[in-house]
């Protein structure tokens, strides 16, 4: 050839690292950035669309997981998700 190189597409792995769930979000076509509001910024927009959403405990799930720690996910804040996880270890304590 002439030494000419082409931008390669994203391998079939990349794609299946995407969760499922992601594309049936009711946030689609939603603005993103209500999601990712200024500290003390509004969240009624996005926590409304996600009190809507089919796919809300799985993006919750994932943010969890994931430690997310920026942005709403599965209708919470960061620091609403940071105080489920403390309130979920402390009753993972004492259940053992």
């Amino acid at each position: 050839m002439n030494g000419t190189t082409f931008a390669t597409t994203p391998s079939l792995d990349l794609l299946r690292d995407q969760p499922a769930w992601q594309d049936l979000g009711a946030c689609q076509n939603a603005d993103p950035e209500a999601w990712f509001p200024e500290q003390g910024g509004p969240t009624a927009l996005a926590k409304d669309i996600c009190r809507r959403c089919e796919v809300r405990t799985d993006c919750l799930e994932y943010a969890l997981e994931n430690r997310e720690q920026h942005g709403i996910w599965g209708g919470l804040t960061e620091r609403e998700r940071t105080n489920l996880l403390r309130r979920q270890g402390g009753a993972r304590r004492l259940a053992a």
